[in-house]
């Protein structure tokens, strides 16, 4: 249901229970799935594709041109799966020639205020508090949590299922299943409520607490740390991907707390 108010450009696809409010702008190369609402006064530019069933709030823009010197108009796309909720002026730009798309998964929530840069690819099942600000070519897993006011430095990477306290500035990647806090951004430990609400039991949990006890707290560097996880534990899923996430890092992943830092 288009609003008389709003403007929607003619080869725009759009299906046809769409709710699109007065003083919204939809441009051309655009594709918009079944049940989604959107708000008034969003634009929805060039290359957006929103799925099924998504939220879209007052303010938003979807897939605007990169904040990138590089970027030469080249044909590229904003990409949000289904079920998401975008809130009041998000802002998510499309990709560049590097990866060609800014990626959004499904059923993810992403609270006013947020950015999200060119290149950007986000997993399902995530959520980003107000003010939260990720940089060109950041990569996030599925089920990550990350509080308000955070900004992440651009190609770092967010493992599944981690979660990142409020007011962070993410240098370094952050590994699987982890909380992460403190001023430089460290290890505090892993993320056990955020497992048990999706179902891991308590020896799983153990078992990801073992891996990082000897990554963060036995004095091995990272290196050393990798070769006695893989020699002396149980292969497991979670084992492996935590030790292909490290293994595959191209910033580096935080640190442990110490009274030092």
């Amino acid at each position: 249901m288009k609003q008389p108010l709003s403007y929607v450009h003619p080869n725009a696809k759009v299906a046809k229970n769409v709710v699109i409010e007065p003083f919204t702008s939809i441009d051309g190369d655009v594709e918009i799935g079944e049940g989604t609402w959107i708000g008034s006064n969003v634009s929805i530019m060039e290359g957006a594709r929103i799925g099924k069933n998504c939220n879209i709030y007052p303010g938003a823009v979807i897939s605007a041109n990169p904040q990138d010197l590089k970027y030469n108009n080249e044909r590229t796309r904003a990409v949000i799966g289904n079920n998401v909720t975008i809130r009041e002026c998000v802002t998510i730009n499309k990709g560049t020639n590097d990866r060609k798309k800014t990626l959004i998964g499904d059923n993810c929530l992403i609270m006013a205020y947020s950015h999200i840069a060119h290149d950007c690819l986000v997993g399902d099942n995530c959520i980003f508090s107000n003010n939260t600000t990720l940089a060109g070519h950041v990569t996030v897993g599925n089920f990550v949590i990350i509080s308000g006011l955070t900004a992440v430095h651009q190609f770092c990477s967010i493992g599944n299922h981690a979660f990142v306290t409020g007011g962070s500035l993410v240098r370094k990647d952050v590994p699987p299943y982890v909380k992460a806090a403190r001023e430089p951004l460290s290890y505090v430990g892993i993320n056990s409520v955020g497992l048990r609400r999706r179902g891991y039991e308590s020896k799983k949990i153990r078992e990801i607490q073992n891996i990082y006890r000897l990554l963060y707290q036995k004095n091995y560097n990272n290196t050393q740390a990798c070769a006695i996880i893989e020699a002396e534990m149980e292969a497991s899923d979670e084992r492996d991907e935590i030790l292909m996430f490290i293994k595959n890092s191209h910033r580096g992943i935080m640190k442990g707390y110490t009274k030092s830092n």
